[in-house]
C-alpha cells in the first residue's frame, strides 16, 4: 500500500521504493502489533476457556491446562497486515504468499476449534485433515507454476539445475505438493514445548530471506551463480513481517508460556516456511534449514515403523522432545539445546549460498 501511494505521488520519500526498508518497516509493524493485541486476545481466550488439552502423559504439562490456544491467529493476521501495508500488492508472489498464510491458517484454526469444543486433541480426523492440506498444496503449487516459476530442480553446492522440468508439470507440481505436506506437518509435530516451534522458524524464514532477496536481484543472482526469479525478492517483506510477528508472539510464548500457537499458527508457519523454499528453489536445502522439524518428525515416523514391525519403542516417547522430558531434562533445556541446533544448521545453510 506505501509502495502504491509513493508510485501515485502521495509523498516524495524515496526510500519506499527500497525492498531492504519495506521489509524492516514490516518487521516492527508486525512484532508491535502482536505485542500490543496479544494479551487481549489471552483475555479474550480466558474467558471463552479456549484452551488446548494437555495430554496427561507427561506430568510436568498438567500447569499448562489453562493455557489459551490459537495464538496463531494474532501473529499471522498481524504479519498479512503488515505486509499489505508496506509490500507492493502486484507482485503474484506477494498475492500467492499471503492466500499460502490464510489458507493453511484456516485449516489450523479448523482444528483448533475442534478441540477446544470437544475438550480433547482429536481435532479434524487425520483423513479430513490431510484433505485440506492437500487441496490447499495443490492449488498454491499449480497457481505457481501457472504464472511461470522456475520449474528446475537445483541440489545445494551444485551450480546448475540437475533437473530442468519446464515442460513436464507433474513431476515439479507433485514434488511442491510433497515440500507443502511435509513442512506443514513436521512443524505441527515440533510445536509441543514453550516456544519450540517459534524460534526454528525465525531461523528458517531469516535463511529463507536471504535467500529470497539474492534470487530476486539480478547482479546478486548472476555474482553468487543463485537461480534469478524475477519479482520473487518481495517475498522479503512477507518474511520479514512474519518474523516480526513471531519475536512478537515468543515474547509471550517463551517459557512458561501464557499462549500457545496451535495448529492455526503451526500449519500456517509450515506452509509459508514451504512456499518460501519453492519459490527460493531450496526444496532439498529445506532439510537443512527446516532441521529440529526433519528430526522430530523422523522421530515420529522411526517410533511408529519400530512399534508396527518389532513391537518395540526406539524412543521412551515421541516426538523426539517428549523423549528427552521423559529422561528427566528441564523443559527450558531441551528447548534452548534445539534452538542452538537450529541456529547451526541455519548458518550451515547460510555458507552454502557462497559455496557453489
Amino acid at each position: 500500500m506505501l509502495y502504491e501511494l509513493y508510485m501515485h505521488g502521495f509523498f516524495n520519500i524515496a526510500i519506499i521504493k527500497y525492498i531492504t526498508f519495506r521489509a524492516g518497516l514490516a518487521f516492527f509493524i508486525a512484532f508491535l502489533m502482536t505485542v500490543f493485541i496479544m494479551p487481549y486476545f489471552i483475555n479474550w481466550a480466558k474467558l471463552k476457556k479456549a484452551s488446548q488439552p494437555i495430554s496427561t502423559s507427561i506430568k510436568a504439562h498438567a500447569n499448562k491446562k489453562d493455557t489459551p490456544t490459537m495464538g496463531g491467529l494474532v501473529f499471522v493476521l498481524s504479519a498479512v497486515t503488515a505486509s499489505i501495508l508496506t509490500a507492493r500488492l502486484d507482485n503474484m508472489y506477494v498475492q500467492i504468499g499471503i492466500a499460502c498464510l490464510l489458507l493453511f491458517m484456516f485449516i489450523g484454526a479448523r482444528d483448533d476449534y475442534m478441540k477446544i469444543v470437544a475438550r480433547n486433541n482429536a481435532g479434524m480426523s487425520s483423513k479430513a485433515k490431510f484433505f485440506f492440506l492437500f487441496c490447499v498444496a495443490c492449488l498454491i503449487s499449480v497457481w505457481l507454476y501457472w504464472i511461470g516459476l522456475n520449474a528446475d530442480f537445483y541440489i545445494p553446492l551444485v551450480k546448475k539445475p540437475i533437473l530442468s522440468l519446464p515442460n513436464c508439470p507433474y513431476f515439479i507440481i507433485a514434488l511442491w505438493i510433497l515440500v507443502f505436506l511435509a513442512t506443514t506437518n513436521a512443524v505441527n509435530v515440533t510445536d509441543g514445548l514453550d516456544g519450540l516451534a517459534t524460534v526454528p522458524s525465525i531461523c528458517a524464514l531469516s535463511s529463507l530471506s536471504v535467500f529470497m532477496y539474492v534470487g530476486g536481484n539480478f547482479e546478486m543472482a548472476k555474482y553468487l551463480l543463485w537461480p534469478h526469479i524475477a519479482d520473487s525478492g518481495e517475498i522479503m517483506i512477507l518474511s520479514l513481517a512474519m518474523i516480526g510477528a513471531l519475536f512478537g508472539f515468543l515474547w509471550y510464548n517463551c517459557h512458561p508460556a501464557q499462549v500457545f500457537m496451535g495448529d492455526s499458527g503451526s500449519l500456517a508457519l509450515g506452509g509459508f516456511i514451504a512456499f518460501c523454499a519453492i519459490v527460493s528453489k531450496n526444496e532439498i536445502l529445506l532439510i537443512l534449514i527446516g532441521s529440529i522439524f526433519v528430526i522430530e518428525t523422523i522421530s515420529v515416523i522411526l517410533q511408529i515403523g519400530s512399534y508396527k514391525l518389532r513391537h518395540k519403542r526406539i524412543f521412551l516417547m515421541a516426538p523426539i522432545h517428549h523423549h528427552f522430558e521423559v529422561k528427566g531434562w528441564a523443559e527450558n533445556k531441551i528447548i534452548v539445546r534445539f534452538w542452538i541446533i537450529a541456529i547451526l544448521s541455519n548458518l550451515i545453510a547460510l555458507i552454502t549460498l557462497k559455496i557453489r
